[in-house]
């Protein structure tokens, strides 16, 4: 199967074409007398399963980080020039000069303390980070580094000058008994070449974002939006390492497989209140609960201000269908507690 192939549907699951069958140009006319009917079938790919996309805030939110950093950078010129000076103002002069520095210690750190990646050291990682490079049609493969972790679940990419590069912590190569997942980390790797890919690791677009990225909402709406972007990389390059990699970064290396990622991803419905709310308002990553949400169900973008409203289950290549909503997973029975305990009331 290459990357271009759909995700066949999962059995079991109630289809409402059940009672059609696969005609080629697409024909799926109601089964006809002497023809039988599909045990399985492919399903077309959901609008965010198919190539990558750029989640829908990230252009308009762009647009107003860039506008708010020019205004913000002339305000600070014309406060300089009519002799208003603050250290605060002569370092935001200085920061064209003050990024460049930044990205090429940025670069330089794991380029003389990291482990670079090479058909013969970390060579899965290697392979995956040149498979993504050509899926996304770059042109040329970004350098990539393994750093020390010390127990850190992590991975980030950046670039200086005309080159880029993905830095990977290493705890995300350890083994931890069975819970070793390999499709896991090509997720990461295709997260982190995708960020490479959408440009968000340009010196101009870091420049030209630098003073707003620093606004509470407006800057972390805009990081949250291109990282539900870069989350479609990773999906398009390996969609079965999503429960692995909601699991990792939430229950650690060692316990990744011990998470329900549907029933996780179901709590992005049950967690509410106000201050769930701000929590991943003011994130510059999207709440994991509703990342893993996002992941489940690709007919639609990443949740960006207000939690998702339906519980689903996928039918495959990126598509959903509505369930009942199950008791939220800390509930029990009333009387089954010993010493007559009670759950506390859900906020």
């Amino acid at each position: 199967m290459d990357a271009q192939s759909p995700i066949p549907n999962v059995p079991g699951v109630a289809d409402p074409s059940a009672g059609q069958i696969n005609r080629s140009g697409g024909d799926q006319r109601p089964i006809q007398a002497g023809e039988t009917p599909r045990d399985g079938f492919w399903l077309p790919p959901a609008h965010y399963a198919g190539r990558p996309r750029l989640h829908p805030w990230e252009i308009p939110m762009l647009i107003a980080v860039i506008t708010v950093t020019l205004v913000g950078y002339l305000a600070i010129v014309w406060l300089v020039l009519l002799g208003t000076f603050s250290d605060y103002f002569l370092f935001l002069l200085a920061l064209p000069l003050v990024l460049l520095l930044i990205r090429g210690l940025t670069y330089a750190q794991p380029r003389v303390n990291g482990v670079q990646m090479t058909p013969t050291q970390f060579a899965d990682g290697h392979r995956m980070v040149v498979e993504a490079a050509a899926r996304y049609g770059l042109e040329y493969v970004p350098d990539a580094y393994v750093v020390l972790g010390n127990g850190m679940i992590n991975a980030f990419a950046s670039g200086h000058g005309f080159r880029r590069f993905v830095v990977v912590y290493s705890d995300l190569f350890e083994v931890g008994g069975r819970a070793r997942d390999p499709q896991a980390l090509e997720f990461i790797i295709g997260h982190e070449v995708g960020h490479i890919a959408a440009g968000h690791t340009s010196y101009w677009r870091q420049l030209a974002t630098s003073v707003g990225m620093n606004i509470p909402l407006v800057g972390s709406a805009l990081s949250r939006a291109q990282e539900y972007t870069a989350d479609n990389y990773g999906y398009y390059t390996r969609p079965a390492g999503v429960p692995g990699v909601i699991g990792v970064l939430s229950a650690g290396k060692y316990m990744l497989s011990a998470v329900d990622f549907d029933q996780f991803a179901d709590r992005a419905t049950q967690e509410r209140g106000f201050f769930t709310w701000a929590t991943n308002a003011l994130a510059t990553h999207p709440v994991l609960t509703w990342r893993a949400a996002a992941l489940r169900d690709r007919t639609r973008a990443g949740a960006m201000l207000f939690r998702p409203r339906t519980i689903v289950r996928g039918v495959g290549s990126g598509n959903v269908v509505a369930v009942v909503p199950p008791p939220h997973p800390a509930a029990v029975a009333a009387g089954s507690l010993p010493n007559g305990l009670q759950m506390p009331p859900k906020l």
